[in-house]
């Protein structure tokens, strides 16, 4: 499988800037994977902004 990284850009939410991996989905997975953390599309904006990409973030920003 090919990856698409023009096609993923396009819906790629993460704002952080210098992140080699936008596009790359299976490396960002892998990445956060690596680190404990999950990706910042899986975040709603506003707590994807913080950069916290850790589990307890992502649950308290999905609770409301």
């Amino acid at each position: 499988m090919e990856c698409e990284i023009k096609k993923n850009l396009e819906k790629c939410t993460c704002s952080y800037e210098p992140c080699s991996r936008k596009g790359k989905c299976c490396e960002c997975v892998a990445y956060h994977r690596r680190h404990n953390e999950l990706p910042g599309c899986f975040f709603p904006p506003a707590a994807e902004r913080s950069y916290d990409r850790s589990y307890q973030k992502f649950i308290s920003s999905i609770k409301g």
